[in-house]
């Protein structure tokens, strides 16, 4: 199966995403799919057109050899610095909730792929149980579940269900609060402190990641939290309007808190030239999510392997053109 195949065959099955060549937030504005998204501006489209801003340095005086993609997280190895974006809900997409058999498929040709797969918590119970089942279908510990900053105890609960499963990591989001669907739901999620993602880690004795950083003062106060590791988000624009895009904040973040714990940013990130990038101003991973549900549409866990390929080949070949030839090689020299 090629790409183009892929897409052709999502635009056929896949609600409201228009299935763009490359999907920039434009033709679907500020309505994007998804729980609904905060008028002025397009999120979506900034974050894209920041990565699109920086340039890569092309410097081929460098050794010969094959390029080294593998990445390596809280002692685990994986093919490529790559993680599924988490979808907590799929009904956007499709006439009826296929969360689960999306999760499953993703979790598949992740583990064939050997890269991370996030998926969300969700509105459904099934969801949970759903993906659990998955990781044991495919005997794959490659995954972290991204858990909704719901009230205290449903979320200590949640975890405590992941901390029986094989995911490697856990993760919870803390800015997917201010998504408008949660002023109608039954159970409201909340802000948290520092002083309660420190009580939430302490609930696992799995890696503990915060999602929804965007300043270098909140990665700090993650830090403090005892965070394993950041991801670099702005939920795609969606919750906050005029929101600077992620690839802006990213060298703050990396200023502050490198070293300190594992960066990972997402955002508009589409293509491996953007992998590139994102690793070169200091990000150790990156996290994808459209292009994953658009894959799935198109092909099933076929269709993520399709696309997984064609990332690590302009990864590989984009690496090798600014002179590296492992991911540690990357720098900010590489990029402008």
């Amino acid at each position: 199966m090629q790409y183009k195949e892929v897409l052709d065959n999502a635009r056929n099955k896949i609600l409201n995403c228009k299935v763009c060549p490359e999907c920039n937030g434009l033709a679907c504005g500020n309505t994007l799919p998804g729980p609904g998204s905060k008028a002025p501006g397009n999120g979506a489209n900034d974050n894209w057109k920041a990565w699109k801003s920086i340039r890569l340095n092309m410097n081929t005086f460098a050794t010969d050899g094959e390029v080294d993609t593998s990445f390596c997280l809280f002692d685990k190895t994986f093919s490529l610095p790559v993680m599924t974006g988490p979808v907590g809900s799929m009904i956007q997409y499709s006439k009826e909730d296929i969360t689960v058999p999306f999760n499953d498929g993703i979790i598949q040709a992740c583990a064939e792929e050997k890269i991370i797969a996030c998926f969300g918590d969700g509105a459904l119970g099934n969801t949970i149980t759903g993906a659990y089942d998955s990781m044991e279908r495919y005997d794959y510990s490659g995954v972290i579940p991204v858990l909704n900053p719901l009230p205290n105890p449903i979320l200590q609960q949640n975890i405590e269900f992941f901390e029986r499963s094989k995911a490697f990591a856990i993760c919870v989001v803390v800015d997917s609060y201010g998504l408008p669907h949660w002023k109608f739901s039954k159970v409201k999620a909340t802000s948290k402190t520092v002083e309660e993602l420190r009580y939430l880690k302490s609930c696992t004795k799995k890696p503990f990641l915060v999602k929804g950083i965007m300043t270098a003062k909140a990665a700090e106060q993650a830090v403090e939290a005892g965070a394993d590791a950041i991801i670099v988000s702005n939920h795609g624009g969606r919750v906050l309007p005029e929101t600077p895009a992620t690839a802006e904040v990213l060298p703050e973040v990396v200023n502050a808190v490198k070293g300190q714990t594992k960066i990972i940013v997402d955002g508009g990130i589409r293509h491996g030239s953007d992998l590139v990038k994102a690793l070169a101003l200091g990000a150790d991973a990156v996290l994808i999510c459209r292009p994953f549900v658009v894959a799935w549409f198109g092909g099933g866990a076929e269709g993520v392997r399709v696309y997984t390929d064609k990332l690590r080949s302009e990864f590989v070949d984009a690496m090798y053109m600014v002179g590296a030839r492992k991911l540690s090689d990357l720098c900010t020299e590489m990029v402008r």
